[in-house]
């Protein structure tokens, strides 16, 4: 067997190892989130409470010079947190098998290894869990953990299963510097729009109950905080696409449905940061606003290319 396909096989492996760790890493992240410390929980409970005046006829309840019974404070197992500390090992691992599998199917097609819809899909989970990771160094977001590992999971698993194209060489138009700009751009901007769509989610999961979920603020700005990074990264996605369709097709713009419903997502976004901006919008209509932005993007990233013919038409499954 040629060395390249042993390289496309050591990258299978790679992948199916990212899957089984993402899924480890996630029931970890459950079990912290469903048996761990509430964000809820307060730290003490007062052991009295004090009695208002007027219950009896000298004016104060017989019972104000008593303790009042209290609801008493249960400590988490101390298992819940090594779980969580072993979920973010175990995240770190599957983040180091899906970087693994990407360097090794580079390394056997000799190109950029995002030239079709596997690729791409392999890299934004990779994305994903890079924003996750990245964003967990610098402020505690291990309530994310779960559901960006799962997400990642069954990502990779959609990419294995559905989207499986063997490793090859592509079309003329992706041998280019700029699937080096252009691609990457729009994969780590891909990756930073799911953190936040999660968040989004869990927002209106939690409503007023899900106790064992973080706030709604919290959700809310870890959403907006991704999506302010991610918004100029994929702008710069799009002006660079502009100017990869003019070197390719001697044309800025083409009305392809790609072109399209990437500009789409971009005005989509750019309503959420504009509205929480100047019309102070915050809360549910905010997070539903970011949904729909989100809904854009997936649809721009996966079913633009398996649903409609266009000039991007080269990237779906070929497989």
């Amino acid at each position: 067997m040629p060395a390249e396909q042993q390289l496309a096989g050591v990258s299978d492996l790679f992948v199916v190892a990212a899957v089984l760790l993402y899924l480890a890493a996630m029931i970890g992240f459950a079990l912290e989130l469903a048996f761990g410390r509430s964000k809820t929980d307060s730290a003490a409970v007062p052991a009295r409470q004090p009695v208002g005046a007027g219950f009896g006829s000298s004016g104060a309840s017989a019972a104000s010079d008593g303790p009042v019974a209290s609801e008493p404070v249960v400590e988490p197992p101390a298992w819940a947190g090594k779980a969580g500390w072993a979920a973010m090992a175990l995240g770190w691992l599957g983040w180091a098998a899906n970087l693994a599998a990407i360097v090794t199917r580079g390394l056997a097609v000799d190109r950029w290894p995002w030239g079709n819809m596997y690729e791409f899909v392999v890299a934004i989970c990779f994305a994903a869990v890079t924003a996750f990771l990245g964003t967990q160094l610098r402020q505690n977001v291990r309530f994310l953990g779960a559901f960006v590992m799962v997400t990642a999971a069954l990502g990779l698993g959609f990419a294995v299963k559905v989207l499986y194209t063997a490793a090859g060489p592509v079309v003329p138009a992706l041998n280019s510097y700029w699937v080096a700009i252009h691609v990457t751009a729009a994969i780590l901007a891909s990756g930073l729009f799911i953190v936040a769509g999660v968040a989004g989610i869990l927002y209106l999961i939690r409503g007023d109950g899900m106790s064992r979920l973080p706030s709604r603020a919290d959700l809310e700005r870890a959403a907006h905080r991704a999506i302010v990074f991610a918004f100029p990264v994929w702008t710069f996605a799009v002006i660079a696409g502009a100017l990869w369709a003019d070197k390719a097709w001697g044309r800025y713009w083409g009305w392809d449905p790609k072109e399209v419903w990437a500009f789409i997502t971009w005005v989509a976004y750019a309503a959420y940061l504009h509205a929480r901006v100047t019309a102070g919008w915050r809360g549910r209509a905010a997070t539903i606003v970011q949904l729909l932005a989100f809904g854009c993007l997936l649809f721009n990233l996966v079913g633009v290319n398996m649903f409609i013919s266009g000039l991007h038409s080269y990237a779906d499954v070929s497989g």
